[in-house]
């Protein structure tokens, strides 16, 4: 019967800490998706139709390259801060 109670004790406070613990948020991946979205281009005054056709494309296909890649860090982030919030809790 000791030790069943010796034991059901050291169960029951070998989980327990006095120190408290913190946990931290996790560093972001990479730094790829820490970098600014680069600006567009703007067009000069006696531009031609090519120089113009040119440019839109350019500017479409930086446009969507960031568009994705801060989707991918908000989504990155909301995932981490549920995870966090619910480890906390």
């Amino acid at each position: 019967m000791k030790l069943v109670v010796l034991a059901i004790s050291l169960a029951l406070t070998a989980c327990s800490t006095l120190v408290p613990v913190t946990m931290t948020f996790p560093e972001a991946p990479g730094r790829q998706a820490q970098v600014a979205c680069p600006n567009l281009q703007k067009l000069k005054d006696d531009a031609l139709l090519s120089d113009v056709s040119r440019t839109i494309t350019i500017n479409y296909s930086t446009y969507y390259e960031c568009a994705v890649k801060t989707d991918a860090w908000i989504e990155w982030y909301e995932i981490q801060r549920r995870i966090f919030e619910g480890v906390v809790k």
